[in-house]
């Protein structure tokens, strides 16, 4: 049976006769002999507990102890291995520094009996291999290991007993029980709003204007029997706001469709083009204009992103669409874009949630959707219950959360207050401190 040590070191206190805890003689055997040191002259940690880690993998113990100390005390953990005590830590830590129970309520609640205590975990030891490295091993579930603590004050240190402790996984975290409260909550209300949706497929949504002014650009190109230019972003389909600009490419050509216009859609990534090539399709056929469809307005320039840029600015100059769709993530290229198709005229909605970029299409551009604008489009052009049903949701969740920050500020705040003037001297406040706050 594998079984492991932990050091601790504490600030100086007297130890008299009973202090409780049994002083091992035994010395690592990696480190060279301690001196023997008078008792007195080191401090004995009280009332020490071992004990598995709760809402863990079962790769840590703690240690919980009360002790007295200064700025000379140090805390170590050794783990006997074979025979041998190996250190759990190359330097012992401070005092000071160790958590205190009262500040750890996913392991000890909201309220436990000794909240001032010190606690150590212990969850590695290190060894040398046969070349002399350090390496270090983390300790596992199912294993019992026996700990001991090491306090050193100043030069002097001693060890002390602890006992064995057998790590378990935990397959359930009680700390994050507020999380799955909160999914619940969230869920039952997405869903709820999806039910509502398909009850009532006009339920309100605030207006955004850049889409509200999709059709006065597509109709304006139609009129003026010039194309309209559809720019996906210069990012692959791993980023969100390429995916908002692909599903929003579908409402726009089904528009296109019905328009009987001509759709531009110049592509910075070939993934993206063979999708895009595939939405556009889908939203001709939708339209009952599947012969209108061109899988060659649909094409790749180049993944070079000043090329891909000086391409689709020509593309404006020699084509000079009507009506201009920036939608995606931008970089550098963002502000020429804009300008190029500014200078030929044409309506354009840009949207994005590259931040760097929003002052540059808002200077240039007719329309810009801003941030968690772009990832409503689809759902506001659509009006489909599925989508709409998620945002609606969506945008009450966020509501409950500002809810929730603005009451946890007020409950911290008054908790702290009348901790530090002293009202309720029988009542502990602590609770309303964190009583909204993650546990972890």
């Amino acid at each position: 049976m594998v079984t492991v040590c932990a050091m601790a070191a504490c600030a100086q206190q007297p130890a008299g006769p009973g202090a409780g805890v049994e002083a091992a003689g035994a010395a690592p055997a990696t480190s060279p002999p301690r001196a023997v040191i008078p008792a007195g002259e080191v401090p004995v940690p009280h009332n020490v507990v071992l004990m598995d880690r709760p809402n863990d993998d079962g790769s840590a113990a703690l240690v919980v102890f009360s002790m007295a100390g200064d700025e000379a005390t140090r805390i170590g953990a050794e783990v006997l291995v074979d025979g041998q005590w190996q250190k759990c830590v190359l330097r012992p830590q401070r005092l000071d520094v160790l958590d205190r129970v009262g500040k750890s309520p996913a392991y000890f609640g909201w309220s436990p009996p000794n909240p001032d205590d010190r606690i150590l975990t212990v969850d590695r030891y290190l060894t040398f291999d046969e070349h002399g490295e350090l390496v270090t091993n983390d300790l596992a579930a199912g294993h019992t290991y026996s700990v001991r603590l090491v306090v050193h004050q100043g030069a002097a240190e001693r060890s002390f007993a602890v006992g064995d402790v057998t790590l378990h996984e935990d397959w359930f975290s009680t700390a994050s029980v507020n999380n799955l409260v909160f999914c619940v909550v969230f869920a039952l209300i997405i869903l709820g709003f999806i039910l509502a949706a398909r009850r009532n497929p006009r339920l309100f949504i605030r207006r955004i204007q850049g889409l509200e002014a999709v059709d006065e650009a597509i109709g304006r190109a139609t009129e003026m029997g010039k194309p309209v230019l559809h720019i996906n972003g210069l990012d692959s389909l791993a980023t969100l706001s390429t995916i908002a600009a692909v599903n929003i490419l579908g409402r726009i050509a089904r528009r296109v469709a019905n328009y009987d216009s001509t759709l531009l859609v110049p592509c910075f990534d070939p993934v993206v083009m063979t999708v895009s090539q595939e939405v556009v399709k889908n939203a001709y056929l939708e339209a009952g204009r599947p012969d209108s469809y061109r899988e060659d307005h649909i094409f790749f320039l180049t993944d070079q992103q000043f090329s891909y840029t000086a391409s689709t600015c020509g593309i404006m100059m020699r084509e000079r669409p009507a009506a201009i769709f920036l939608l995606g993530m931008f970089y550098a290229e963002s502000l020429m874009l804009a300008e190029t198709g500014n200078s030929i005229g044409a309506i354009q909605i840009a949207g994005t949630d590259a931040q760097a970029q929003l002052p540059f299409f808002i200077t240039t551009c007719d329309y810009t959707l801003i941030g968690e604008e772009l990832y409503a489009a689809s759902a506001y052009l659509s009006r489909e219950p599925m989508l709409l049903g998620s945002l609606k949701g969506q945008d009450v969740g966020k509501a409950f959360v500002m809810v929730i920050i603005v009451v946890g500020t007020l409950l911290a705040t008054i908790g702290l207050f009348a901790a530090q003037h002293g009202f309720g001297q029988h009542f502990n406040w602590q609770w309303l401190n964190q009583l909204i706050t993650p546990l972890v």
